[in-house]
């Protein structure tokens, strides 16, 4: 009888082994992947915006609700087509405490990573803006998201960091666990639906919000957005991944189990 899903300990030592093979992609491949991780984050930022323009009048809970089921398809994109993306590659994080990846190698997979789902999500940004979607309340609510980001504080920003990878970077981890696509769609979804209708901070879909708000005419400064929003909740996102994920989980099952 086949199992339908992997124990939490075979999950650790799975991400040990998928780990390895991430920093061992080439650039061109780690680039590219990343490039569309970016721009498929940003495809379910923009199914956010455009579900939850008008309802926020009506109900904010409902609209938060009906946004934050939307997007995740973005991360399903991610994991089932092929993408890298840097909250996701926090996960490496185990790889390297056991020996298996250089730090080296680690950090410059987050760096490529990092810079290449930048460049896919401002690819979509010049794309939608062209597009002549961004209009009327869909301009307004855009507009409002990246004020708002951009004005977080320095420890709000990070703490929310932290919040929003503990979510989406234990959905890709235990996505690993289904053994069918039905699985990981359920494994992906909840967590990431949770992260975003909390109103935590991904680094990434902020690549998406924060630029297209600005060309819609949002009144922010580019050293606002690096100091409020770009440096904490990139920390955040890696503290959330690679600390309360990825190294707990690595110690418990994966350490914990030479004794």
């Amino acid at each position: 009888m086949n199992k339908s899903y992997l124990t939490p300990k075979e999950v650790a030592q799975s991400w040990i082994d998928i780990g390895r093979n991430k920093v061992g992609y080439s650039f061109k491949n780690v680039f590219f992947l990343a490039l569309l991780g970016g721009f498929f984050i940003g495809l379910g930022g923009h199914g956010y915006l455009v579900v939850s323009q008008t309802l926020s009048s009506i109900d904010v809970g409902l609209a938060k609700f009906m946004g934050a089921a939307v997007f995740p398809v973005g991360i399903m994109l991610v994991v089932f087509a092929g993408g890298e993306l840097y909250t996701g590659n926090a996960l490496i994080a185990g790889a390297w405490a056991n020996g298996d990846v250089k730090l080296s190698k680690f950090i410059k997979n987050l760096i490529i990573v990092y810079f290449a789902n930048l460049v896919g999500a401002l690819l979509l940004v010049f794309i939608l803006y062209k597009t002549g979607l961004y209009t009327g309340h869909l301009a307004e609510k855009t507009v409002a998201i990246a004020e708002a980001k951009s004005s977080l504080t320095f420890t709000t920003a990070f703490m929310r960091g932290i919040l929003c990878n503990v979510l989406v970077a234990i959905a890709v981890y235990i996505q690993v666990a289904a053994q069918d696509i039905t699985g990981k769609i359920f494994a992906l979804w909840f967590p990431v639906m949770l992260f975003v209708l909390s109103g935590y901070e991904h680094s990434v879909a902020n690549m998406f919000f924060i630029p297209m708000g600005a060309l819609l005419g949002a009144d922010i400064q580019f050293s606002q957005v690096l100091l409020n929003n770009v440096i904490p909740v990139t920390l955040g996102n890696f503290v959330g991944g690679a600390g309360f994920v990825s190294l707990i989980y690595w110690f418990v099952y994966v350490k914990g189990s030479k004794k």
